[in-house]
């Protein structure tokens, strides 16, 4: 039950790490020498690109991580294997709710921001 404790304890720093970063970003965007609408579609700009760059990296990780929890499920017990089944399910849903999320909220903050859907580059609001 010690891969219980550690893998909830990965899972907190990675949304704290996650959270982090978003923040990080969207601070340090907001501090360039651009006014108005122009400073939000920078920094809306950047949040997008660190996001795909990163959820396409957490979606793989995600689909061989509920590979390898759900292998090793399987050897263990009955009660371990119950639960390491839920977890790569899990797993597998995570992954294709931030596939998801790669692909439409471009689009959607695209809209949001210029009035129409996608043009040229997904991330580039209007620059």
């Amino acid at each position: 039950m010690n891969i219980i404790r550690k893998m909830d304890t990965i899972n907190s720093i990675g949304r704290y790490l996650l959270f982090t970063v978003l923040v990080l970003n969207l601070v340090s965007l907001a501090n360039a020498d651009t006014t108005g609408s122009q400073n939000i579609k920078n920094a809306m700009s950047g949040l997008c690109v660190t996001v795909q760059s990163f959820l396409g990296i957490a979606a793989m990780m995600l689909i061989v991580l509920a590979g390898v929890v759900y292998a090793a499920g399987q050897v263990l017990g009955a009660e371990t294997r119950a639960r390491a089944s839920v977890w790569a399910t899990a797993m597998l849903t995570g992954a294709v709710i931030g596939i998801l999320i790669y692909l439409i909220v471009p689009m959607v903050i695209s809209t949001l921001m210029t009035g129409s859907g996608l043009t040229g580059n997904a991330c580039d609001f209007g620059k």
